[in-house]
């Protein structure tokens, strides 16, 4: 069976049921991994994503910010938590569907300041990564584990517009990497983007809404992401080659979220 799994920072669910809407008419996810929804659990607009075909559900709601949520088009298992906020944000979510042990994030973005001791919201995002990572690495690298979401690290050279400039910022700083890439090697997680499409080619997932033209602006960062264990290598290369995808004509539609959807396929 094909697995069409996305992930998608909607920054608000309510207000973008026209948007999701075409996005499951037109790219035919089977699970939706939901970041930034912004509403309650019981907010969570069940009814809308029922109407589309998806009747299983994870939630983890919240007043205000954050939030995340998982629908399905398959039944859902509970899945061991990875419950790593510090702060108990409702940044993570998990479940099984399909025998995969999918874990959907909304990692904390960090602030301006790349300074834990100067910043605590940049902190909180080296706490969630070192947790993170610490919790993965008492999982076995042969089960079929996804995680998946708003990673918020874009960890590449040619996964931002300009690396020399970002390595500055928030994001893109060398301690972030050296957390995401910890967090990689805690199972040996294959990144399905960057298995589909190699560097040097850029990619980017977010584009600021400052821009009038996300296009002409290009300056993009991928911070959203498809990781598989050693255990899902065959699922993702069933034919032969990764099929992973960043929707970026989304980005481009009416009343967009400033992230663009990111889609791998796996054979379970």
């Amino acid at each position: 069976m094909r697995l069409r799994l996305a992930t998608w920072n909607i920054n608000s669910v309510r207000p973008r049921g026209e948007l999701i809407g075409r996005m499951v008419d037109e790219i035919a996810p089977d699970v939706l991994c939901l970041q930034e929804i912004k509403c309650q659990t019981a907010e969570f607009p069940k009814s809308m994503f029922e109407d589309l075909g998806f009747n299983h559900f994870r939630i983890a709601g919240q007043k205000g910010w954050h939030g995340v949520a998982i629908a399905s088009r398959h039944p859902i298992e509970d899945a061991q938590p990875l419950e790593v906020c510090r702060e108990g944000h409702a940044r993570c979510v998990g479940a099984r569907i399909a025998g995969v042990e999918i874990h959907n994030f909304y990692i904390p973005a960090g602030g301006d300041l790349p300074d834990r001791e100067l910043n605590k919201k940049f902190d909180h995002k080296l706490d969630f990564y070192e947790t993170l990572t610490a919790e993965l690495a008492k999982r076995n690298p042969k089960d079929p584990l996804v995680v998946t979401g708003d990673l918020n690290v874009a960890p590449g050279e040619f996964d931002v517009w300009n690396h020399k400039y970002m390595s500055k910022i928030v994001s893109h700083t060398p301690v972030e990497i050296e957390a995401f890439r910890k967090m990689e090697a805690s199972l040996g997680f294959l990144n399905l983007m960057r298995e589909a499409v190699a560097e040097p080619e850029k990619l980017a997932s977010w584009w600021s809404y400052r821009a009038a033209d996300f296009r002409q602006s290009n300056r993009g960062l991928l911070l959203d992401h498809i990781l598989v264990t050693p255990g899902l290598r065959d699922a993702a290369h069933h034919t032969g080659k990764v099929q992973a995808r960043i929707h970026d004509d989304v980005r481009g539609w009416d009343k967009p979220s400033d992230h663009a959807p990111v889609t791998a396929d796996l054979m379970v």
